[in-house]
């Protein structure tokens, strides 16, 4: 009997009932195949699980299955695998047929159809993006399937999306350096500072995590900076991690606007709260910047916060309009392959570690709600992902699995 619990709210106005299910047996300490497919997406260099991550995982019992080239364009060698007790296979159904598959871009339909029936996924689902025959071909397979850009730690963070985040704003100001460069035609200039000089002018837009290592990496080499974002917490916050006295700024349109005239740098880090993000910057304003100043807009993977920004490539990362620089390359941490890598790797191989040791992906979900929070597919009972945070109300209370009519 259900009774005034929510989840008889949740029941009348989505549909989604309960059904019955053959009682749950653990199994603990079971050992897990695991896989590892080669990226076929267009410019993603990384790879989930590094050479040293692969031993750690063999040694501790499990199996892993690695396609072969999956790690070359991160620098990690069939050979670095096969060396670490990986299997180096040569073929994508066969990767695909396993436990637990690990990749960095969502698979498509081909890749599901490899996977097995009831296996667990792991990847960057970006759900958003994707068309209801996505979901319910998942559901067809029975996959848990994990978006690792939702995933939760156990304090609320969300260390994929932070990570990525970290790599994203360090690097965007060694991207701006190489830009500003007379090798690559830009002002001549040095980012950051010399005696006798005034110092580079960097504006950064939004204060999260990529505007927090922004402006680390901006400060450590002598750069002025200016950040703004209309939350004032954030303001304050970054202030206070930064551990110094720095120009902030709510988005006002006149003073953001005189920034810009004098800006030599210009980092877009507004992330999207409810659909994509603001476009704060007009074209008005890039047309008043200084010639060949710079515009990086890290958030144009959601649409972008700068009027004139336009998706690029790593093959062709730069265009030019009205004088200025505009660097538009939606996976930064994609350049830096090798570090992303590691820092994906360091992420996931405890959350395998553990996974094995509980018996599986059912068992993550169960034992710990972290977990939780980044499955969207669970033996295909979660079948729409807007649904997902009433479900996981409904499981605190009940803990039993849901049908969802589709």
């Amino acid at each position: 009997m259900i009774g005034g619990s929510g989840f008889s709210e949740i029941a009348r106005e989505t549909g989604v009932f309960t059904q019955e299910a053959v009682a749950r047996v653990k199994k603990k300490g079971s050992q897990v195949l695991i896989g590892i497919p080669r990226e076929t997406a267009e410019q993603e260099n990384r790879v989930v699980l590094t050479p040293e991550a692969v031993g750690l995982l063999v040694n501790n019992g499990q199996r892993v299955k690695v396609e072969t080239n999956a790690g070359i364009l991160s620098k990690f060698s069939d050979k670095d695998y096969s060396d670490a007790g990986a299997s180096v296979v040569y073929s994508s159904k066969e990767v695909f047929d396993a436990d637990v598959v690990l990749k960095v871009e969502p698979p498509v339909a081909e890749e599901i159809g490899y996977m097995r029936q009831g296996a667990c996924l792991i990847s960057a689902l970006q759900l958003g993006k994707q068309k209801a025959a996505f979901i319910q071909q998942l559901n067809q397979k029975k996959i848990t399937a994990v978006a690792f850009e939702h995933l939760e730690d156990k304090v609320g963070g969300m260390p994929v999306v932070r990570a990525m985040s970290e790599i994203a704003g360090s690097t965007v100001m060694l991207i701006a350096a190489e830009y500003l460069s007379s090798v690559s035609e830009g002002k001549g200039m040095i980012l950051g500072g010399i005696t006798g000089v005034p110092p580079t002018q960097v504006v950064i837009i939004g204060a999260g995590t990529v505007a927090e290592y922004a402006a680390r990496t901006a400060l450590g080499l002598g750069a002025n900076i200016k950040i703004f974002d209309n939350h004032i917490y954030k303001l304050r916050r970054i202030k206070q991690v930064l551990g110094q006295q720095v120009f902030t700024s709510t988005i006002d349109n006149y003073v953001l606007g005189q920034a810009l005239k004098e800006a030599d740098v210009v980092i877009g880090a507004l992330r999207a709260e409810k659909g994509r993000p603001k476009l704060v910057v007009s074209e008005e304003m890039v047309s008043q910047m200084m010639e060949d100043s710079i515009v990086i807009d890290v958030s144009i993977d959601q649409g972008g916060c700068i009027a004139t920004a336009e998706m690029t490539s790593h093959n062709e990362p730069v265009y030019k309009k009205h004088g200025v620089i505009h660097y538009c390359v939606p996976n930064i941490p994609s350049r830096v392959s090798r570090t992303a890598s590691y820092s994906l790797s360091n992420i996931f191989t405890p959350i395998l570690l553990q996974m094995a040791d509980l018996g599986g992906a059912e068992e993550m979900i169960f034992n710990y709600k972290w977990f939780m929070k980044g499955v969207y597919t669970y033996r295909g009972s979660l079948t729409n992902a807007h649904l997902g945070r009433k479900f996981q109300m409904a499981h605190k209370e009940l803990q039993l699995l849901l049908a969802a009519r589709y």
